[in-house]
């Protein structure tokens, strides 16, 4: 697989990279990390530029993580009255608001690079959650800057360990990305066991009140 995407690298180049990025963070399963140190290491051989590496992947990650927004965005906007005619869709919505008004920004960021599987999802949590157009796209263009810059320039550096460089930074972001996950689930957990904690206190409070008034 690794020597297959590095012929395509070498065949298409920057069209490739920034198509590959484009479609990563629309959650579509393609190698862009590799294929991004891979350019690297083509730059350092002096087949490709390195600016038009860079810019390539950076265009294309930019693109796809707006388009993500504006996907999810809009089916909010056309489908809210009906997601808010259920309770528990419009409690979670508003949790969800409540959350990316609080850390959207700094989740937006890290999850560009350094959790970046995480990312594509977290573009469509943005613009389901309303989370504002402006902001997003200062986060995201901060953190996909980061994301190139590293897997590019470690390419660069490392031409002759792409593979190895691929493989550790992919286990490296996967591992952090699971860490993450199953943190938010543990918090999930403790705090929808609180609430079924004051919803039971109150439902007892209030059949002791009913039979004190009897």
């Amino acid at each position: 697989m690794t020597e297959l995407i590095l012929e395509f690298a070498a065949d298409y180049g920057i069209p490739l990279l920034l198509v590959v990025t484009f479609l990563s963070c629309l959650a579509v399963p393609v190698p862009s990390s590799l294929l991004m140190i891979a350019s690297g290491g083509f730059a350092a051989a002096g087949d490709l530029q390195l600016w038009a590496v860079m810019l390539a992947a950076f265009v294309g990650a930019v693109l796809g993580d707006n388009l993500g927004y504006w996907i999810a965005y809009r089916f909010n906007v056309r489908f809210s009255d009906l997601l808010d005619r259920n309770p528990k869709r419009a409690a979670l919505r508003k949790r969800a608001a409540d959350y990316m008004d609080h850390y959207g920004g700094v989740s937006v960021f890290f999850t560009r690079w350094l959790v970046a599987p995480l990312g594509p999802y977290m573009n469509y949590a943005a613009g389901l959650a309303g989370f504002p157009w402006h902001r997003f796209v200062v986060w995201s263009m901060a953190g996909e800057i980061v994301w190139v810059c590293t897997y590019v320039g470690l390419g660069y550096l490392f031409a002759d360990n792409i593979a190895a460089i691929s493989t550790l930074l992919g286990n490296l972001s996967g591992f952090l990305a699971a860490l993450v996950v199953a943190g938010g689930l543990v918090i999930w957990m403790i705090n929808s066991s609180r609430l079924r904690e004051a919803r039971d206190a109150r439902k007892a409070k209030k059949a002791k009140r009913s039979k004190e008034r009897r």
